[in-house]
């Protein structure tokens, strides 16, 4: 296998020695937008969804075996167990912050925190970094808020799987740790720790036998194949795409994803059809072509921001809601605050 200067990174790396003296872990998965600030983003037909939608990819990674073992083969580390103390999690610090709703909680023995997503569209504005960083500082003051000292806080990863390259330096993987400007070699070991992988990486090769970057795990290769679409190779990504065929055969998974869809698209078709009238009357009134189309947006926002308070008070996620709706993340936070929500 040829060999590259880029060197993925080993627990043994690190240097997190206390890792092993805490008591509890955590995995998080969860969705997120896949538009910012754009259209709403529509989801595909059951049987056109893969992996990489993340409605499908939040129930496959409710297997414990698969779910631990794509941790233990992105980072190199062994786990021993998992648990899934509860199905949902919401960390909201104050009542007027926005909340971080997580999907899959998940625990093991080793006292390390993950946080994992799957990220298929690249926003603007540097959008996806400025989200580590909340991310991180949200599960922090939820472990503080618990009880913990300072010294007590659990070390935490933050891993997004991409179907792009945020960096575009072409890494399979790009892994940031805080260290001095001053002394590269000298790590301020506050225990966090940011990934994000980049599925293109691998798409002129064929093998992990061709593949520049040698201390990428062979199963990982295959997996990041695998988000592009490729057919599964090797007996880990085999074991993935059995369970996306496990859960897309479950009729009750596809009544709940289906239902969701055709609700989605319902109140698309009333935002339509309210705006269209609004416009129309806006336009007779004021006599100006521009009054239909003023009507077409105000309708629109309208009813969007009817499914925003309807899925507020299911407690989805404001970025889940900005995927369905098209308001910003600041739109629906500040609807939140007027109607109480947060």
């Amino acid at each position: 296998m040829n060999t590259a200067k880029y060197k993925l990174p080993t627990i043994k790396d690190w240097h997190y020695s206390r890792e092993l003296d805490l008591g509890v872990s955590r995995f998080l998965v969860h969705d997120k937008a896949k538009l910012y600030n754009a259209s709403p983003y529509h989801m595909p037909k059951w049987q056109d969804a893969t992996i990489t939608e993340n409605f499908l990819f939040e129930k496959v990674m409710h297997n414990k075996r698969i779910c631990k073992r794509l941790i233990e083969k992105i980072l190199g580390i062994t786990i021993q167990s998992i648990e899934f103390p509860e199905a949902e999690k919401s960390i909201a610090i104050r009542r007027d912050s926005k909340s971080v709703r997580l999907d899959v909680y998940v625990t093991d023995d080793t006292g390390r925190v993950y946080d994992i997503e799957m990220q298929c569209t690249n926003p603007f504005d540097n959008e996806l970094v400025k989200r580590t960083r909340y991310y991180q500082g949200m599960v922090d003051m939820d472990l503080i808020d618990k009880g913990m000292n300072y010294t007590d806080l659990n070390s935490t990863y933050i891993i997004f799987i991409c179907t792009f390259d945020l960096f575009g330096l072409g890494y399979p993987m790009y892994t940031f740790r805080n260290i001095c400007l001053e002394d590269n070699k000298l790590e301020l070991n506050d225990g966090t720790t940011k990934l994000f992988l980049n599925s293109t990486s691998v798409i002129p090769y064929e093998s992990p036998d061709t593949f520049p970057y040698s201390n990428l795990d062979d199963d990982i290769f295959y997996f990041l194949q695998y988000i592009n679409g490729h057919a599964p190779q090797g007996k880990f990504v085999n074991e993935i795409n059995a369970e996306v065929s496990k859960v897309k055969d479950n009729k009750e998974m596809e009544k709940s994803y289906m239902t969701y869809a055709m609700e989605i698209e319902r109140h698309r078709r009333e935002a339509k059809n309210i705006g269209i009238n609004i416009g129309i009357n806006i336009g007779r009134e004021e006599g100006l072509v521009a009054g239909r189309e003023e009507g077409l947006a105000a309708g629109r926002k309208e009813n969007s921001q009817k499914i925003a308070l309807s899925m507020l008070e299911d407690k989805a996620s404001i970025p889940l809601i900005s995927k369905y709706t098209g308001l910003t993340e600041q739109e629906i936070h500040d609807l939140a605050k007027e109607h109480n929500l947060l």
